[in-house]
């Protein structure tokens, strides 16, 4: 019985950390334009608004990282499995911000690349 109390009293406690942390993913408000259409003017507002994001993705990165120690340093006991479940979810939430990071990436170089075809 008190392996289950642990075991609910973290996920009690991580529920409620959650609540008081402002670890918001952020939105994409990029828009990449076609690199073969594109003016040059269009894809330097698409590269401000690319680089604004990706700068949105590390720092939601370092805070969901912040409020992983903040959270565990809140919590006594934690049980092991407990321990590994929290570490596969904030793995998992900074994995696919790198891969969107990724995606949005190769998305403008692409166009850029598109970009500098048309301009030969």
């Amino acid at each position: 019985m008190t392996r289950f109390s642990t075991v609910f009293f973290s996920i009690c406690l991580l529920l409620v950390a959650n609540a008081g942390f402002a670890c918001d993913y952020p939105s994409n408000r990029a828009t990449i334009p076609d690199g073969a259409t594109a003016a040059k003017e269009d894809l330097l507002a698409a590269q401000r608004d690319v680089k604004a994001y990706l700068a949105e993705l590390i720092t939601y990165r370092e805070c969901i990282v912040e409020e992983e120690k903040l959270a565990r340093l809140a919590m006594e006991d934690l049980a092991p499995e407990v321990e590994q479940q929290r570490e596969e979810i904030l793995n998992k939430k900074y994995n696919a911000s790198v891969e969107d990071e990724e995606r949005v990436a190769a998305a403008f170089n692409s166009a850029v690349q598109d970009y500098n075809k048309q301009k030969k």
